[in-house]
């Protein structure tokens, strides 16, 4: 039987919905985290408004006690890059990519750096055995060692760290305060075939039918490592508009192509506005250079419109700032400017 074919709507609906941006959810911030496959937390606010525009009645303190209470975990995980997950998924994600991250460090640096990257980490593992550290402190620890100040580039993946709060919260920016993941969290037993699995479920829960090449671009991963465990895994399978084959969870959510997208409001380093989620039309292909470039590869801030980017934003100390690409309707525009000003005082608390 041919797999149904889905077209770039529906696709972009299914995004949408499991990025609980169709309709905010009363769902636990922790089950949210899981839900949307974590949030990108570079800039410490983004997984505060990304929070915001998903759940119902959200404060900005309640995603600083869960970090505080450990419920949820900041770490260097998918792409290399800092993500907030749940304290459940943390280690396993870290099992799923831990070694494929190595493998890639180590090609990029090979001809800059030869030096034993174990014995680093057994070098930084002794000093935080005693508690929390800075950046700054690592860093010339490992220079007092005789380590080349490279090695501090390729230490994460050697070394499983979190970010300790309150150092990466809305309240202190900056996420520059290490600690020992098996102390922070406890020491992770997974396998790297379970993360791989997860890798996929979170993925496909929060991203909706996807190739495995776009799996392997949202983790930071070879396609050739995701190829086998979508093979291996129950998964339906569905045709894209191109004729690609996209994988998708049983019984997953598929809403209805004409369900309406309400205005919702994105920071900067929002998964689904990259290249791996290029296939929901969420980012406009005209717009991507304005919001992806050299100035700002982290993104703009940007606001969507019936389930696309339409425009960016920012915050002023007062209202929010709204700079929309193409004219706006007029009834649009009324949600936007509500929604803006929810922001603002979101903001302001």
């Amino acid at each position: 039987m041919a797999e149904r074919v889905l077209s770039t709507r529906e696709l972009n609906r299914a995004l949408l919905a499991r990025q609980l941006l169709l309709e905010r959810s009363s769902m636990p911030l922790t089950r949210a985290l899981e839900a949307v496959g974590g949030l990108q937390t570079q800039y410490a606010p983004s997984g505060y408004v990304g929070l915001w525009s998903r759940l119902r009645n959200f404060r900005r303190v309640n995603l600083t006690e869960a970090l505080m209470q450990r419920r949820a975990i900041q770490g260097t995980l998918l792409r290399s890059t800092i993500h907030t997950v749940s304290r459940a998924d943390y280690p396993i994600l870290q099992a799923g990519v831990r070694s494929a991250r190595r493998e890639w460090w180590l090609r990029v640096v090979r001809h800059q750096l030869a030096v034993d990257m174990d014995e680093v980490a057994r070098v930084v593992h002794a000093r935080l055995e005693r508690g929390p550290a800075r950046a700054t402190e690592l860093r010339a620890l490992l220079a007092e060692s005789g380590f080349p100040a490279l090695a501090w580039s390729g230490l994460g993946l050697w070394l499983d760290m979190v970010r300790v709060p309150p150092s990466g919260t809305w309240e202190r920016r900056l996420a520059d305060l290490y600690g020992l993941a098996d102390d922070w969290v406890g020491a992770g037993k997974a396998t790297e075939a379970e993360g791989m699995e997860l890798i996929v479920r979170r993925y496909l829960g929060g991203f909706g039918p996807a190739a495995a090449a776009d799996i392997a671009s949202w983790a930071g991963l070879p396609t050739a490592k995701v190829v086998p465990v979508v093979e291996r895994m129950r998964l339906e399978r569905f045709r894209d508009e191109a004729g690609r084959m996209l994988f998708d969870l049983p019984k997953a959510l598929l809403p209805e192509a004409d369900v309406r997208a309400p205005v919702r409001f994105l920071q900067t380093f929002e998964a689904l506005t990259m290249i791996h989620a290029r296939r929901t039309q969420v980012m406009p292909e005209q717009y991507r250079p304005i919001v992806f470039s050299t100035k700002t590869p982290h993104s703009m801030p940007v606001f969507l419109i019936d389930g696309a980017v339409a425009g960016t934003w920012r915050y002023e100390g007062g209202p929010v700032r709204v700079d929309p690409f193409e004219p706006i309707p007029r009834v649009t525009r009324r949600e936007l400017d509500d929604e803006s000003s929810a922001l603002a005082a979101f903001h302001a608390e």
